[in-house]
């Protein structure tokens, strides 16, 4: 069964950054698109942001020039960086990828998410 593994977040102060990473467990996988969703309290899950397996990014216009998304296509994961954060950043933040293994069909698998709080 393929896990994506989070690490990063925890306590950020508003202006500051912090940096997000995901990795596919199984080394054997074929990884597509990779992104990283967020879901505030209150407030339904959003994608935050979105690579293709060439690079190709998007990103949600609430995080556009302060959040960059890369990826490492050997490693398999995925990261994150946030910067000039904000308190309405306070989020837990979900890695998403589509995987496929032995060359079956593609699936979409999420993280266990990561707690990000934005305060001073």
């Amino acid at each position: 069964q393929v896990q994506l593994v989070e690490s990063g977040g925890g306590l950020g102060q508003p202006g500051g950054s912090l940096r997000l990473s995901c990795e596919v467990s199984d080394r054997a996988a074929s990884v597509n698109n990779m992104a990283w969703y967020r879901r505030a309290p209150g407030k339904q899950r959003e994608l935050v942001a979105r690579i293709t397996h060439a690079g190709a990014t998007t990103y949600s216009d609430s995080v556009k020039g302060r959040f960059t998304i890369s990826r490492d296509n050997a490693e398999l994961t995925v990261a994150l960086t946030m910067s000039n954060l904000k308190p309405e950043d306070t989020a837990v933040y979900y890695c998403n990828a589509d995987v496929r293994l032995n060359g079956g069909l593609w699936s979409n698998y999420w993280g266990q998410g990561t707690q990000v709080t934005v305060s001073s």
